[in-house]
């Protein structure tokens, strides 16, 4: 929702308030509704990456317990990104129907409550089975929060708001690494594991604050009003797959694709990676991912500012450029330990900071109508095919080093990046449409 409060302010009143606007910042321009959605999904993007990085610790120990390959433990992976690919076009869809907030609330409480039952696995088939019922909920809190947060910010700030929100995934991933060193620093590997998972219900109470405080941004609140009248048509989601539109679904597609291919080639496999091929232990390994993820919090930071300043397509270039230099010099080259923990800020800077305009892009590339939809097909089919990759990763490394694997496919994802941007057209400032 794009808030203009120097309406109707005649003369020197206008420009009274225009300065007072230019004093503050975009944060203190906001309504306390506006806040409260703003919290409501940062604070729900915390908790789902909390939720979701906890399995990317526990690969060593299952590998171990149960005797499974690397490719088993990636499938894992895989299958999980796979559901929440399904799950995040399901959230869209439902935005669309049943709004924003509602299903913000829906999917929360079902990737809590399956990361729960993950805890309670007695092999590896039921662990399977879990986290890809996990998965439905951790990808579709991603689309309902992202189209959320997305229409209540003004044009010219949405890049920064919804960066910043994205930036929430640093700082769930650091709290999954401080229970993961915590918990298998107090706790036998055998049951530390399942200690881990059974903490993923935390976010569930969470959904009652959101009930409470959080509304539904004005620009749906309108399209649906006009649908109820009958002034505005009822979209459908295979709306996204018609006219013009059809091919600007193929190219952001594209795009989501290269985005998180890159980031899961990198993050799903480097603890293990840490651990197996550059010998850290428990406490070792927890202090360089802290690193990565220190520069992957300020990565979010930056790429929402630039966003902003360089505009999206830029801004996805530079960071994809970036991304693939620093992955290819931390997996293929020899670095000693020292460099490796320095290089680790460059690494999570560059992988985390080309998301931050992802929801504000796909937010503006779609009318409101068919938003969700839209914005959760995209952004997930990238997620079901960068999905393969941890999956892939684990069956190469099998016959070459898991280092050079890793960097294989992180600089094919991040070279289709490229490619694709330079397809797509700038949406910097666009007002929402209804």
């Amino acid at each position: 929702m794009a808030i203009d409060i120097e309406t109707n302010l005649p003369g020197a009143d206008l420009q009274a308030e225009t300065q007072r606007e230019g004093a503050r910042t975009w944060y203190g321009q906001m309504t306390r509704s506006q806040r409260n959605a703003f919290w409501s999904c940062k604070l729900g993007y915390i908790l789902d990456a909390m939720d979701t990085q906890f399995l990317s610790f526990v690969i060593p120990t299952l590998i171990a317990a149960w005797g499974i390959t690397r490719g088993d433990a990636g499938l894992i992976g895989t299958v999980t990104l796979l559901t929440s690919a399904v799950g995040g076009w399901l959230a869209g869809v439902m935005s669309d129907r049943i709004g924003r907030v509602r299903t913000l609330q829906i999917t929360i409480v079902w990737f809590a409550f399956f990361t729960l039952l993950c805890a309670f696995a007695q092999n590896f088939g039921q662990l399977l089975w879990a986290r890809g019922l996990m998965g439905l909920g951790f990808g579709g809190e991603w689309t309902a929060g992202a189209v959320l947060i997305g229409e209540v910010i003004r044009a010219k700030d949405r890049g920064k708001a919804v960066g910043i929100v994205q930036a929430g995934w640093a700082i769930g991933w650091g709290l999954s690494t401080l229970l993961f060193t915590l918990v298998f620093s107090l706790v036998p590997p055998e049951y530390a594991w399942r200690v881990l998972f059974a903490i993923g219900i935390a976010p569930a109470p969470f959904v009652i604050w959101i009930r409470r405080f959080v509304e539904e941004p004005e620009v749906h609140q309108r399209q649906q009003a006009a649908q109820a009248a009958g002034d505005a048509e009822r979209a459908s989601f295979l709306d996204i797959f018609r006219g013009d539109i059809a091919w600007t679904t193929i190219r952001a597609s594209v795009l989501a694709t290269g985005v998180q291919g890159g980031y899961y080639a990198i993050t799903t496999w480097l603890p293990t990676y840490l651990k197996t091929e550059r010998g850290l232990s428990v406490i070792g390994t927890g202090a360089y991912l802290g690193v990565v993820i220190v520069g992957s919090y300020c990565g979010y930071l930056a790429g929402a500012w630039l966003s902003d300043r360089l505009g999206r397509r830029r801004a996805f270039m530079l960071f994809a450029v970036a991304s693939v230099i620093i992955a290819t010099v931390y997996t293929q080259l020899a670095l000693d330990n020292v460099l490796m923990l320095a290089l680790g800020f460059p690494l999570g800077f560059c992988a985390s900071g080309i998301f931050s305009g992802m929801g504000a892009f796909l937010t503006e590339l779609y009318p409101t109508r068919i938003r969700g939809s839209g914005q959760g097909f995209c952004y997930n089919f990238g997620r079901a095919v960068g999905a393969t990759f941890p999956f892939l990763i684990g069956h190469v490394s099998q016959g070459m080093s898991l280092g050079h694997a890793i960097g294989l496919f992180a600089a094919a994802a991040y070279g289709v990046v490229i490619l694709a941007a330079l397809t797509l057209p700038e949406t910097q400032g666009r007002a929402l449409t209804e």
